[in-house]
């Protein structure tokens, strides 16, 4: 009964049953990923999906898709500004579910808010509910789902549906039926990593459009499996060899996955970052220079080693992001990993690439057993003339514990937003001031001014 219990739990939540913080969190988390989505801006998957948006979607709508300032049906917009959140891989990140929840929750709450006119008070309460159901979702999962699929894509599907069913105002029966049309299309592997290509935006561009469509579909009188998650042939018996049914139900309105999920500060696979930071605070301690460094070994997770493995010389500059040794090599010579590091012409510098040749990952057994409840790493460093340092990071920059300061996001939100000019620093004033306000919010309207498509 683990899907029927958390539909029920999905469909009743109020916002009165949220704590401060965790509504304070939702509009952190909501604002990270409006940065993410506006830097996705010209990519070319998303460029891609626009187009057929364009083509096969409707020339006018009440939601808004965010780098083309075009308005659109919900299912198109959220398609659009899933793909787009999901391109610079700067959107959030739940450690012990190992989901980006903002790419595929906030797609689908915004562009269902905006058609029913909800207010923001709903909005949040639905976002939080989407976060709830993908968090739950992809632990359950387990591990061994991540090994082959992008639980992103997968559990992201029924948090998108939960929080579009939320803010349709679905029953306990409904919101169970939503979760199963939404679990019977979850899908999203992990072989698009060996050639670089752009499924990955194509995995939360369909979690959020199918989830939401899902949620639609049900309102409608469509009907789902009623066991999804724990059926003899449902998602944990197809997908996973571990799954938890525990995780789904476990602590429901007592912990709250929003508060648990964390923002990203490198721009690269979060299973970079531990080692990144590791690597950063070995250099600034022992005053290294890159030209110093003779070897540096990353003691890593087995799933680090199944992401970042597959990416042994990156073609492009996404596939960068998923190269250990180039994200490695930014940080040694640069000092950081952020969004405007990654280029074509940094791909193609033979400094660059010479000291991501110096960098190996190995599978260190403590940092396995601490995750994926906590992502750590041991950087090894040996340098030109003999000597040798480690440095472990037991607390990313960017988790609950080691949090980002409120001027910290909104910086990294202003340069998400000037990246490729999606906004200028003065729309995104007021679009923070708007979320800052958001639970008085009477009807949610579009975020940005916006541009007739006629």
């Amino acid at each position: 009964m683990s899907t029927v219990q958390l539909a029920r739990f999905l469909s009743g939540l109020r916002y009165e049953d949220l704590p401060r913080e965790t509504v304070e969190r939702t509009k952190e988390l909501f604002l990270d990923w409006v940065g993410s989505a506006l830097a996705g801006r010209d990519a070319p998957p998303v460029r891609v999906l626009e187009g057929f948006a364009a083509a096969h979607g409707p020339s006018a709508g009440p939601s808004e898709i965010l780098v083309s300032r075009q308005c659109s049906s919900p299912f198109f917009a959220a398609l659009v500004n899933g793909a787009s959140s999901h391109v610079v891989e700067q959107d959030d990140v739940h450690n012990g579910s190992v989901v980006h929840p903002a790419a595929v929750v906030f797609p689908a709450a915004l562009a269902v808010a905006q058609e029913t006119r909800a207010s923001g008070k709903l909005f949040l309460t639905a976002s939080v509910a989407g976060y709830e159901a993908v968090v739950r979702v992809g632990a359950f999962l387990g591990r061994s789902h991540y090994k082959y699929f992008h639980t992103t894509g997968t559990a992201g599907t029924l948090g998108a549906a939960a929080a579009a069913g939320r803010l349709l105002g679905a029953s306990a029966q409904t919101m169970t039926h939503a979760l199963g049309s939404a679990g019977t299309q979850a899908a999203g592997l992990w072989e698009f990593l060996r050639d670089g290509a752009d499924s990955k935006q194509l995995h939360t561009a369909k979690a959020a459009a199918d989830g939401l469509m899902a949620a639609y579909l049900t309102r409608d009188g469509f009907t789902g499996a009623g066991s999804i998650l724990e059926g003899d042939q449902g998602m944990g018996a197809g997908m996973s060899s571990d799954p938890h049914p525990e995780e789904l139900v476990r602590g429901l309105g007592d912990r709250w996955a929003v508060c648990e999920t964390s923002f990203k500060f490198h721009a690269s696979c979060r299973h970079t970052h531990p080692a990144a930071d590791a690597l950063l605070q070995c250099m600034r301690r022992n005053g290294l220079d890159h030209t110093d460094l003779k070897r540096v070994t990353a003691r890593v997770h087995q799933a680090a080693l199944d992401v970042l493995g597959a990416v042994t010389t990156p073609q492009t500059v996404h596939q960068s992001k998923f190269s250990m040794g180039f994200v490695l090599a930014l940080i040694a010579r640069d000092g950081r990993a952020g969004v405007s590091d990654f280029s074509e012409q940094a791909l193609g510098d033979p400094q660059l690439r010479a000291l991501s040749c110096r960098v190996e990952m190995v599978l260190d057994p403590r940092v396995d057993a601490a995750y994926p409840e906590r992502w750590t790493a041991v950087v090894e460093v040996e340098t030109h003339d003999g000597r040798r340092f480690s440095q472990q990071v037991l607390v990313p920059k960017g988790d609950p514990g080691n949090p980002l300061t409120p001027g910290e996001l909104e910086a990294k939100v202003l340069q998400l937003a000037r990246y490729r000019q999606g906004a200028t620093a003065g729309e995104m004033e007021r679009v923070m001031e708007r979320i800052r306000q958001l639970e008085r919010v009477d009807g949610m309207s579009h975020l940005l001014p916006w541009k007739s498509s006629a």
